[in-house]
């Protein structure tokens, strides 16, 4: 549910005939060669979405939905007392474990990602070996194409080395653009200039099956932390289980480069834009009115 946005924002027609975000995602990941199309969502909106959504698709590409509930837990742990809120992004992916053996890529479904870095990482996975393990890759977006013209925005800002392998991932609460200038908010309060092409992470992966082994083994390392224990709003974020593979040397992640132009519907009021932008891709031909 999108708290701030005031609904379930992922199933919010907002094309000319109530085409979702992520229907024009699953769109261009045809296009782009993806075969096959896994949601992971709550149990107690299956009905909804598998009428208002999975029967649009049933016919024209392999389906496939699993549940993320807080009791989907590795044997020997419990649900603490007082959780409510979901174990974040990497369980979700986790959720995939006995369903995806082949390569695959993760998106949100409320971020419009576009066609080309769709193209990106498809190309990316399908040139992997076959049972490739350990090279990975985020796509990662030109900071200037994912700004807010509404005010600030959150962002993580990638480091690389000279083989473009990510080396870190800084976190900043507050980027936008002054006086033309893309600039972030440091901890001092001050504002300090961005290039405008930094690759910035918007949550679109690519991994290949055995990252569901080391996520299984540091959720485990997570769960039997007590401070994770202690804070009901604790969550196993991808970015967490990235960085200590990467940090450790396990696995590298490929920082790709795509010219596409992010945007997404945080808040309310985010949604006319939203639909403007739809609308003008369509009339560049870039979608057909009707997608399915």
């Amino acid at each position: 549910m999108g708290s701030r946005y005031g609904g379930l924002k992922q199933l919010d027609g907002l094309g000319p005939n109530g085409e979702t975000i992520m229907d024009y995602s699953i769109y261009d990941a045809i296009q782009a060669g993806f075969g096959k199309i896994v949601w992971v969502i709550r149990k107690d909106f299956e009905e909804q979405f598998r009428t208002q959504i999975l029967s649009k698709y049933e016919d024209k590409i392999p389906c496939e939905l699993c549940f993320q509930s807080l009791d989907a837990l590795p044997a020997g742990f419990s649900t603490p007392e007082g959780r409510e809120k979901p174990w974040g992004t990497n369980h979700a992916v986790l959720m995939g474990k006995d369903i995806i053996k082949e390569p695959f890529a993760v998106i949100n479904c409320d971020d419009f990602y576009g066609r080309d870095a769709f193209m990106t990482v498809g190309k990316f996975l399908a040139n992997l070996p076959e049972g490739s393990r350990n090279k990975y890759s985020m796509v990662g977006f030109r900071c200037s194409n994912t700004l807010s013209e509404n005010g600030s925005v959150a962002r993580g800002i990638c480091v690389y080395d000279e083989n473009h392998h990510l080396t870190d991932v800084v976190e900043r609460s507050e980027v936008k653009r002054i006086d033309g200038v893309i600039s972030f908010k440091d901890e001092n309060g001050s504002w300090v200039g961005l290039d405008e092409n930094v690759p910035v992470s918007m949550n679109m992966w690519g991994f290949t099956p055995d990252y569901f082994e080391y996520s299984e083994e540091y959720f485990k390392e997570f769960l039997s932390d007590p401070k994770n224990i202690s804070n009901l709003k604790a969550e196993f974020f991808i970015p967490l289980m990235v960085n200590k593979l990467i940090k450790e040397g396990t696995a590298t992640v490929e920082v790709l480069d795509t010219t596409s132009k992010w945007f997404g519907v945080t808040y309310a009021a985010d949604r006319e834009e939203t639909v403007a932008r739809i609308a003008q891709l369509i009339a560049d031909g870039v979608y057909p009115e009707k997608l399915w």
